[in-house]
């Protein structure tokens, strides 16, 4: 199976499931929580890697959401968008995005994820995500001194 950039070259299913993965950062920045509820199957298990364990569903809506940081801008860049048997969608991007903190100064994140989904009802439900934060050069100098 090759692995087909840039997304001109999706087929149709491909193009289906970013879209999907791009609807989902939107929910997320407009803070959306009954929809943001509603694209993660009920088993959902991911982990973010900072963290030291996985999380599930509620922690997942949570960290978009109420207190949680706010989204205010994100560029999303595909690397691999595959889907199998028209039933398992699996994806992998980067991503940089400007968060605030309640009460804070905005911070430019950048990072990596791959998400796991699951075609539901002719809808592509989240069941799982991986990835994490890139350290940046000012954490990694302050944690080698």
């Amino acid at each position: 199976m090759a692995i087909q950039l840039p997304i001109v070259d999706f087929s149709p299913e491909q193009r289906d499931l970013w879209k999907r993965v791009v609807d989902l950062w939107a929910l997320s920045k407009g803070r959306e929580e009954g929809q943001i509820r509603s694209t993660l199957h009920p088993d959902y298990v991911g982990w973010d890697m900072s963290a030291p364990l996985p999380h599930d569903r509620d922690a997942a809506v949570h960290s978009v959401s109420g207190e949680s940081p706010e989204l205010r801008g994100y560029e999303l860049h595909p690397l691999s968008v595959q889907v199998y048997e028209g039933k398992v969608g699996v994806v992998h991007y980067s991503y940089s995005a400007m968060v605030v903190p309640k009460n804070a100064t905005p911070i430019n994140v950048t990072g990596r994820w791959s998400e796991v989904y699951l075609m539901q009802g002719g809808t592509w439900i989240m069941i799982s995500v991986s990835g994490r934060p890139d350290v940046s050069k000012e954490r990694d100098s302050a944690t080698s001194a």
